[in-house]
């Protein structure tokens, strides 16, 4: 049985969508080839490599991508992670299936705490929220029916 062809989009893939694909690739990587990407790239945050690291997964080697860049390869499924990429997602060709699947945005919800043990509170929190969906999956991917019907 081939992987499927994962792709998580987020606006600068530097946190969300970095995580998720460093979850697929550690709990995931026999039945799933994962990617990430943002609508731009905004370079790989340095505190979602730290939380990801104190779980077991390394994610340092990660790259920031821009989407433009993988429009050229057959996802079967792209998961939007943030409401900004979910509203400005491009058309993928083919038969790409396109689902949301939003976490809060950690470095936002940094902003507002009041000290560095709590900013990276709300980073590990998104990073567990984060796992629990991808150990989910391929299970909780809704299937073409349900796409159709407008329940993704």
């Amino acid at each position: 049985m081939s992987k499927l062809k994962i792709l998580f989009l987020c606006t600068g893939n530097s946190c969300r969508s970095q995580m998720a694909e460093g979850w697929a690739r550690h709990l995931k990587g026999d039945v799933i080839e994962a990617y990430s990407a943002g609508l731009e790239a905004c370079g790989l945050n340095p505190k979602a490599v730290q939380v990801m690291a104190e779980a077991g997964v390394d994610i340092s080697q990660q790259k920031s991508k821009n989407v433009m860049g993988l429009l050229d390869i057959p996802f079967d499924y792209v998961i939007t992670v943030c409401g900004h990429a979910d509203e400005n997602c491009p058309v993928f060709p083919g038969t790409t299936k396109v689902i949301h699947r939003g976490f809060d945005d950690p470095p936002r919800l940094a902003l507002s705490a009041r000290t560095e043990d709590e900013a990276m509170n709300n980073y590990r929190r998104v990073r567990d929220e984060i796992r629990e969906y991808i150990a989910s999956l391929p299970d909780a991917l809704p299937s073409n029916m349900e796409i159709n019907r407008g329940k993704a």
